[in-house]
């Protein structure tokens, strides 16, 4: 009896959380509007409001309306692109202006990249919910009820969709957009805060299309969401440059802790330094795409299709751990 009340705890949980996927699959396109409605917002008060107020137009209004393009663009692609689901066909370089041109490189089992690496094909498992063959660093979405390549997280408030192999470039280059804008929105947009909020001691009068009180709610989302996504920003960076993704995160926590147990310690086969996991992870750098990708709002698709995948010198698998070890999707 005893043994009965965690496992009928554990089964409630999981109808709570089955339950609450639903929900979030159901309320997705919602936020994805309500997200588009502030992003507009608040680009119609920095274009009246702010912009006019700054000194030297002809050099200032560019970057601006370079930093507007690229978080307009690159949330577009985030909620539009494909993640890469798993029997899908891979993204390869495209044709239109919308897409970046790629140096020549050399491919090698589904890797484009100029560069000698440590290439190997990525083990296969069969994903015990939907049934298909897939390769590693794959993982099965609950919302989505699909296998993702390289799959970091479902995310149903910014894009809803999942974040993996053919969309998360744009995913993170968005966040690093959007903290620039609402922190240069906070920040050059102080001195109209008085002003809104009816604090000058002088007679003023608010000589704009938009009220007051949107360009105060504007301003103060902008103050919150500059920190906030500045957090989120920086830990994916992190995760990035240490070569592991939101899932992998937490596996290799335990993995780590497994091989110490063992007196060993657990080496990540995907960590090829901080500066080389950036450059995979961007696809840019020598022999790939250029380095202005990063500015210029382009399509780029991801340095390998995921059935290989690069990895440290001599390593054909993570160190540290046994192949029965390592974990896989949580049965239900």
């Amino acid at each position: 009896m005893p043994s009965a009340l965690p496992r009928c705890v554990f089964t409630c949980f999981r109808s709570i959380e089955r339950w609450a996927d639903r929900l979030t699959g159901f309320a997705g396109p919602y936020f994805v509007g309500l997200a588009t409605i502030l992003f507009t917002l608040g680009t119609l008060c920095f274009l009246e409001i702010v912009l006019p107020s700054l000194p030297y137009p002809f050099f200032t209004a560019p970057p601006c309306f370079l930093i507007l393009l690229n978080l307009f663009s690159h949330y577009y692609y985030a909620c539009t692109v494909p993640p890469g689901f798993v029997g899908n066909a891979p993204t390869t370089q495209g044709l239109g202006w919308r897409w970046a041109s790629a140096r020549k490189d050399k491919h090698k089992r589904g890797v484009s990249w100029s560069e000698e690496l440590n290439i190997t094909p990525a083990r296969l498992s069969m994903c015990s919910k939907c049934k298909v063959t897939r390769p590693e660093r794959a993982h099965h979405c609950r919302v989505c009820n699909r296998c993702v390549l390289k799959y970091d997280h479902h995310c149903p408030v910014r894009i809803n969709q999942c974040v993996g192999i053919n969309n998360e470039r744009h995913f993170v280059l968005f966040m690093a957009y959007l903290v620039i804008a609402t922190f240069f929105f906070a920040l050059l947009g102080f001195p109209h805060v008085a002003d809104a909020f009816g604090l000058n001691s002088y007679e003023m009068h608010w000589n704009y299309y938009i009220p007051a009180i949107y360009f105060a709610i504007t301003y103060i989302l902008c103050l919150v969401m500059s920190f906030a996504v500045a957090v989120m920003l920086g830990w994916h960076l992190f995760s990035v440059s240490v070569g592991e993704t939101a899932v992998e995160a937490h596996d290799h926590d335990t993995y780590r802790r497994i091989a110490k147990e063992r007196g060993g310690q657990f080496v990540n086969s995907y960590d090829l330094g901080n500066v080389k996991n950036l450059q995979l992870f961007f696809n840019v750098g020598m022999g790939r795409y250029p380095w202005y990708t990063l500015v210029v709002p382009l399509r780029v698709p991801p340095y390998t299709d995921g059935s290989s995948w690069a990895r440290r010198p001599g390593l054909d698998r993570h160190s540290g751990i046994r192949a029965e070890e390592e974990l896989t999707d949580e049965e239900d």
